[in-house]
């Protein structure tokens, strides 16, 4: 029989002659045949372990830890995948190479280019954690939660700061107008308030840092950690962003142990090749609506070198960099109704967060983002916009014109 062999090398084969082999003699044959040697290995059939970064992590991978195990008790048939992790380098037996010139084929500049492009695991993000504000995570979470119920796609653009040691602080996210099924996800987006966000982005000291989005219940079934269309959508936006410590997170909803669902958060970097191979046009973007895509692979216009293969498909894993997360208590509260959602922002809802935070001082009655986005929609972007921001991040006493206006459009409503 043959099992299948996903490492950070790409999938390779090993050929067993006893179905009931044990987990031993499994790995006896990856080291004759993938050279491999057995003390290397970590094996598992949870794709996760190619995820995991140090020796540590893999020792948590223990369905195939023993030996005397046979793999016909894990399951394992003809063509299943078995995810093997090893320390160290070794050497594989590469491709027969015909001499170029007269004699054999000749290289063309493509070619060169496509022996070059090179696709590998990349080890360490560039940034070095991601914390996301408490009020904020917890805003965009519950609404895809209760209301949205996990049933369709939602995304947002994360803005905070970015620390000299790559330390990336999210304090707002901001909902750009969309479509979302429970498939993909449509931004349609509006350059004119993205303006006004990056204004008040920049009043408030902060810039974009990063793209949320949500998976479905329904790809909870589905055995990767980002899709092609999310690796294509995501590679695009990192691109457009131009930060190198840009962050990708996912929220998705899990099974725990006692049988119910966690609201989960996860962060990724796409890799520097991943947001290469988008920007120089690698990605086959154009699919043909007949053809069988499976979502864990990205398809290329031209062949890469994945480990020792020439190939068109990469696993999408290889585009992901794992980002540690933390949180924060950030200087904005997230208490104030949200731009773009099934229900518009009205200015009653102006009125009705005025009545409730009568108790606080101006410059906190107006922290909060979602309420400085629909304020604005009435004030001048190149002079109101970004002094209003300003009293904000500064925590300074609002000029009274301003507050007599902001009073007005409440009370009015």
């Amino acid at each position: 029989m043959m099992i299948r062999i996903r490492s950070r090398d790409g999938l390779e084969r090993v050929t067993i002659d006893n179905p009931h082999a044990t987990i031993s003699q499994l790995k006896a044959q990856i080291e004759s045949q993938l050279r491999v040697p057995v003390q290397s290995q970590t094996l598992s059939t949870n794709q996760n372990l190619l995820l995991a970064k140090t020796l540590d992590d893999w020792t948590r991978f223990t369905d195939m830890s023993n030996p005397i195990t046979s793999i016909s008790s894990l399951n394992l048939t003809h063509g299943s995948i078995v995810y093997l992790a090893y320390e160290g380098e070794r050497t594989v037996a590469g491709p027969t190479v015909n001499p170029a010139g007269s004699f054999g084929k000749k290289m063309t500049m493509d070619d060169l280019i496509a022996k070059q492009m090179r696709v590998t695991r990349q080890e360490n993000p560039h940034c070095e954690l991601v914390s996301f504000d408490r009020d904020a995570a917890n805003a965009f979470q519950h609404y895809v939660n209760e209301t949205l119920a996990f049933a369709v796609k939602r995304g947002g653009f994360m803005y905070g700061t970015v620390s000299p040691e790559g330390k990336v602080e999210v304090d707002f996210i901001y909902e750009p107008p969309q479509q979302g099924t429970e498939e993909s996800l449509i931004l349609l987006r509006d350059p004119d308030e993205e303006n006004v966000v990056d204004a008040l982005a920049i009043g408030l000291g902060m810039r974009k840092v990063g793209f949320i989005f949500t998976q479905t219940i329904s790809q909870d079934k589905k055995d990767y950690t980002m899709s092609t269309a999310e690796v294509l959508q995501a590679a695009e936006l990192h691109a457009e962003g131009d930060l190198k410590e840009w962050v990708t997170a996912i929220v998705k909803l899990e099974v725990n142990e006692d049988g119910a669902a966690d609201v989960h958060f996860e962060a990724f970097q796409m890799s520097d090749m991943c947001v290469r191979l988008f920007k120089e046009g690698w990605f086959e973007t154009e699919v043909n609506k007949d053809e069988m895509i499976d979502p864990k692979l990205s398809k290329m216009k031209k062949d890469v070198v994945v480990g020792v293969k020439d190939t068109r498909e990469v696993d999408n894993d290889f585009f992901l960099v794992v980002v540690k997360i933390a949180d924060h208590q950030g200087p904005l509260s997230s208490s104030f109704p949200i731009e773009n959602r099934n229900i518009p922002v009205s200015m009653r809802a102006l009125k009705d967060h005025f009545n409730r935070t009568k108790n606080l001082s101006f410059v906190k009655r107006i922290s909060d983002f979602h309420l400085l986005l629909l304020l604005a929609k009435f004030l001048d972007i190149n002079a109101d916009v970004p002094a209003l921001a300003e009293c904000v991040h500064t925590q300074t006493a609002v000029p009274e014109g301003y507050q007599l206006l902001i009073e007005s459009m409440a009370s009015a409503s």
